[in-house]
């Protein structure tokens, strides 16, 4: 194999500008470890740092010119000369560089401001006096959203900063939409992309490259940057890949996508691509290519070598960060949610702690895809040490894990090893709301780093929880996501409407629901999304078992996904949007609980059949003892010093040492000698489980007392709170 030239990797515009998409990282850390030279370039990013400049801005005010605009696009024009004056301070400011401009930010007279400035009126409420960074950064996202509109409105109307022409890839059946858009000459926004391109290209010299299309929005961009380099570099070889081609483009019969590109890998990247290097360079031919479509004798055939053995996530290698830059990535506040804000601010480290969901079973969901269906978990040392390398790469301690959901046998793990290992990091992800989230392992989680977790409560019905086939019952939906909160970990919830024979009732029953959960303070954020159904999904391959009927047309040849469909016994959910955003808008706010439901909709609802007690009923119930007899004790909290026996009290003062201040517990001589050799036996550094029968049978026989009223005495509950779980 010829190793002299590096395989290039290409993420295109437009995915989050503040952090790099994974897949890339991914991919480059694998073919590490095979000893292939590799270089990969975030355009996504560049492209943004290059039109949102000084020069960037100058340019595009001049190509914009004084053509017919609306009354905001005529406004932003006007102020041309503020906008390319302060746009680089702006972007620096966003970059973590220039911290003090958020004080002149926060001045109304400071950025110019348009359209999207009428939406600030509930800054007082999101960042209160103290959160002026915070502040400042969410009105220069708005600033940045101005220019956006400006750009789409004069120069490029399929500008997006993460949705740049998405229309023409979702659901596109048919590729003559995308072929006439790329027929046409290159835009605003495409000049920037080919001239990146070009440099990277020059400064490289590939002999293949490699480009993303995690999303609709990149599918555009990323056709654009294939077209340049088979005109401008025919002798480089082209390959595209990425969450859009596995779950869109598994049907592709168009020959006409592969003017763009010479190969289409599908599923997981690491064995398509390391078999299709070995192909290019001579030392394979096609029947060794993995999941892999490509052009032969002028129509579209596909090559999977079903012999070939699966890649372990053992050896799949440490995502690699270098060459990307770093330092130049934009946290924005895009909308004032909490949730949404570690999405869109700082910049995290992309980590999987494991292949496919432990679950797989939801009916909504792709779960005849590879990415959902097989799952294999990371061993627990290979995660944390990508972690600690991965710390010292970025320079970044956060972690995002991106698993469809996040096994919690495996997050309990990597917990204790974070804190056997004394590691400082900060860490949130996706989870399914399930019993064994307890109450305990929630504060074992908080202690390795958790700040947040999101998670679907879906359609909060039990009925409808059943079609869904989620696994999980409301009482237990309720208490997980109160033993997080508790925690102090944020919960987001994802929130489904329309599912196959929802009523309209049954919607509105979830709805209240959520309100009680917002209100006793078990979720901070939300979203609710309409029901979609997929091709790949339970629903989607069987959809007349939910009570549907298929209404699209004839596949076109090019993308499948969203499948058309009617429903033929649920409710009519179209007008329920609306409502459900603005209630779900004002209780994120903490407001709006003591109006009825029907005050969110401008049409006739049902009324709730829902008790206005229930969520704090299922909050109320508790495991008996018996139940935890099989946990194993662990004690992470701080320090504890057993001091000198008081005189004539017969009792030890215990001090356990908190972070926030010092606990004292005065204790009975023979118990505090009793903990004294417990404590010693229960740290997260000791490998040998101690459950809580040992415990309870310990304690019995040294003491010749009954546990359960010390197990529920005062002296354990302080003790309990201050570290001691059962896991």
């Amino acid at each position: 194999m010829n190793n002299s030239s590096p395989v290039l990797l290409v993420t295109p515009p437009f995915t989050q500008l503040n952090t790099p998409y994974p897949s890339m990282m991914y991919l480059k850390g694998f073919l590490n470890t095979r000893g292939i030279p590799t270089a990969q370039v975030d355009l996504s990013l560049e492209v943004i740092l290059g039109i949102f400049s000084s020069r960037g801005l100058t340019e595009l005010f001049e190509k914009a010119g004084e053509q017919s605009l609306s009354n905001n696009g005529k406004r932003i024009y006007a102020l041309r000369k503020e906008y390319t004056r302060t746009i680089d301070a702006v972007i620096a400011f966003l970059q973590g560089k220039n911290r003090t401009l958020a004080y002149s930010i926060c001045e109304e007279s400071f950025l110019p401001r348009a359209g999207r400035f009428g939406q600030t009126e509930d800054m007082e409420w999101a960042f209160g006096m103290m959160g002026m960074e915070d502040k400042a950064r969410y009105l220069a996202t708005l600033y940045l959203e101005d220019l956006s509109d400006f750009l789409k409105e004069s120069v490029d109307g399929n500008f997006g900063f993460s949705r740049y022409a998405e229309h023409l890839g979702r659901s596109a059946s048919s590729f003559d939409e995308l072929a006439a858009e790329l027929a046409k000459p290159l835009s605003f926004t495409d000049r920037y992309l080919t001239g990146l391109l070009t440099e990277k290209m020059e400064a490289y010299h590939p002999d293949i490259v490699a480009v993303t299309i995690p999303f609709p929005g990149n599918l555009y961009s990323a056709l654009r940057c294939g077209e340049w380099i088979k005109k401008h570099y025919p002798g480089v070889t082209v390959a595209m890949g990425g969450g859009f081609a596995n779950t869109e483009l598994r049907s592709l019969t168009d020959a006409r996508f592969f003017a763009y590109t010479d190969y289409l890998l599908l599923d997981d990247g690491e064995l398509p691509i390391s078999r299709l290097i070995e192909h290019v360079r001579g030392g394979l031919d096609e029947s060794g290519l993995v999941r892999t479509f490509m052009l032969q004798d002028g129509s579209v055939v596909y090559h999977d070598d079903v012999a070939a053995a699966i890649i372990p996530q053992r050896e799949v290698g440490i995502p690699d960060y270098s060459g990307l830059l770093l330092d130049r990535y934009i946290s924005v506040i895009e909308i004032i949610n909490p949730m949404h804000k570690l999405w869109s601010d700082g910049r995290w480290n992309k980590l999987t702690l494991a292949h496919g969901c432990y679950w797989g079973k939801c009916s909504f969901c792709d779960g005849t895809l590879d990415y959902i269906r097989r799952y294999e978990p990371n061993e627990v040392k290979t995660i944390v040490d990508r972690m600690e390398r991965m710390t010292e790469q970025t320079g970044e301690g956060g972690f995002h894990f991106v698993d469809e959901a996040a096994p919690p046998m495996l997050l309990r793990e990597m917990a204790l090893e974070i804190l056997r290992r004394r590691l400082t990091v900060v860490w949130w992800g996706n989870i399914r709301f399930e019993r064994a989230f307890t109450a305990d392992l929630c504060r074992l989680l908080k202690a390795s780093g958790c700040i947040a977790v999101s998670g679907g409560v879906e359609v909060a019905s039990e009925r409808v929880l059943a079609l869904i086939n989620k696994g999980v019952t409301l009482p237990q939906l309720i208490r997980t996501t109160d033993h997080f909160t508790r925690a102090g970990i944020m919960v987001h919830t994802y929130l489904m409407y329309g599912f196959p024979s929802e009523t309209a009732r049954e919607t509105v029953d979830s709805l209240e629901v959520v309100r009680q959960m917002f209100e006793r303070g078990l979720i901070q954020s939300g979203f609710w999304h309409r029901f979609a159904m997929t091709a790949h999904s339970p629903v989607g391959q069987a959809p007349g078992l939910f009570g549907t009927r298929v209404t699209e047309p004839p596949f076109g040849g090019f993308a499948r996904n969203d499948v058309a469909f009617e429903d033929l016994e649920g409710g009519d959910h179209e007008r329920l949007g609306d409502g459900l955003s603005r209630s779900l808008y004002n209780y994120m706010r903490g407001v709006g609980f003591d109006l009825p439901l029907q005050k969110w909709f401008d049409f006739k609802i049902p009324v709730s059949s829902v008790s206005p007690r229930f969520v704090e009923q299922q909050m109320e119930a508790s495991e008996s003892v018996e139940n935890l007899y099989p946990r194993r004790l662990y004690w992470i909290g701080g320090e504890v010093e057993f001091g000198a026996e008081i005189v004539k009290k017969g009792k030890i003062v215990l001090t356990l040492h908190d972070t926030t201040r010092d606990i004292h517990l005065k204790i009975k001589k023979e118990t505090a000698v009793f903990l004294h050799d417990i404590f010693s036996r229960i740290s997260a550094d000791v490998g040998e489980p101690y459950l809580l029968k040992d415990f309870c049978w310990d304690y019995e026989t040294a003491i010749h007392e009954d546990f359960l009223p010390f197990w529920y005495g005062k002296e354990m509950q302080v003790l309990r709170e201050y570290g001691l779980l059962l896991l």
